[in-house]
């Protein structure tokens, strides 16, 4: 925008992978609040660069689904010290704990339970062009033991083992649910990526983990128990009950997944979310980037094995 200014930068909490700013650019007498997403100091091996994400949030957009509007890519490390997205600024609360536990969010939480289903529902409908094929590379013949092999490779580099997430994810070999359908998943759907406001759902964030997957994950990973927070009896991400979320992702067009293939990926969430914890303590340990928050979150792992134990305890038990 010609003579554009920028007036005011305050970093937003939140955001552990990614950097965002929240930015009021000034235009003659009127103002805009955006916000500026870029890479943080230091990141993990799943997330997607800015451009990839940006190109998801694009696409995503454009088949309705509720996020903030895309306005522009940097690819110019130049201007800012990294690349970065420019979005449309969106009111709402999105710390996953203040959702779940503060009641004057959401307005209905049923209705807001079926709303994140049918948004989920979008997601998994969404045909992407060949741009942003090529982004999502091939489609996974059997996203189910591509999920194990790709947290097994994670585990594997590093130092100290993790015999809790071992078991789970040899339980998870051998109770892999066979191949159904791919789709374009969110891989982050859950209580804490999601703006809330009074009356209901506002956006859909974080989208730096998007691929191709079984849909099922998407749902397994908003339903799992380490999402609810203090509402653990709430497993639609202990915003609504599970039931709900369903009928809003049926009555989107979604088909709705045997249940014993949603709980396999519930386990598979516990234990994806554990060894991301540990990249995350690791980014702290390494030095690469020193924060209290990066430190306790690696302590977040021993929680999510104690679940996962209990989870996939042996069938004679």
């Amino acid at each position: 925008m010609p003579g554009a200014r920028v007036v005011a930068a305050d970093k937003l909490s939140g955001g552990a992978i990614q950097e965002n700013w929240a930015v009021t650019v000034a235009t003659g007498a009127s103002s805009r609040r955006l916000v500026i997403r870029r890479d943080a100091p230091a990141t993990i091996a799943a997330s997607r660069s800015r451009a990839e994400e940006y190109a998801l949030i694009a696409a995503a957009h454009r088949a309705g689904v509720r996020v903030p509007e895309p306005l522009g890519f940097c690819a110019d490390p130049a201007v800012i010290g990294a690349p970065f997205a420019a979005m449309a600024w969106v009111e709402g609360t999105g710390y996953g704990p203040k959702v779940v536990r503060d009641l004057t969010l959401g307005g209905d939480r049923l209705a807001l339970g079926r709303e994140l289903g049918r948004q989920m529902a979008l997601i998994h409908a969404i045909r992407p062009d060949a741009a942003l094929a090529r982004i999502l590379g091939p489609r996974p013949a059997d996203p189910a033991r591509d999920a194990v092999a790709v947290l097994r490779g994670w585990l594997d580099a590093r130092p100290a083992p993790r015999p809790g997430l071992e078991w789970a994810l040899r339980w998870a070999e051998r109770h892999a649910p066979p191949p159904d359908r791919v789709t374009l998943t969110h891989q982050d759907f859950r209580s804490g990526n999601v703006l809330i406001d009074a009356d209901g759902l506002t956006a859909v964030l974080d989208w730096e983990f998007a691929a191709w997957s079984d849909p099922a994950c998407d749902i397994g990973w908003f339903c799992a128990r380490c999402w609810r927070f203090s509402r653990p009896d709430l497993e639609g991400g202990g915003i609504a009950p599970r039931s709900a979320v369903l009928e809003g992702y049926a009555a989107a067009g979604g088909t709705v997944p045997d249940p014993d293939r949603i709980r396999w990926w519930e386990v598979m969430a516990h234990a994806r979310w554990a060894v991301i914890a540990l990249q995350q303590g690791d980014r702290h340990a390494g030095g690469a980037e020193p924060s209290l928050h990066l430190a306790l979150t690696g302590r977040i792992a021993d929680v999510l094995e104690y679940q996962l134990l209990r989870m996939t305890a042996p069938e004679a038990a």
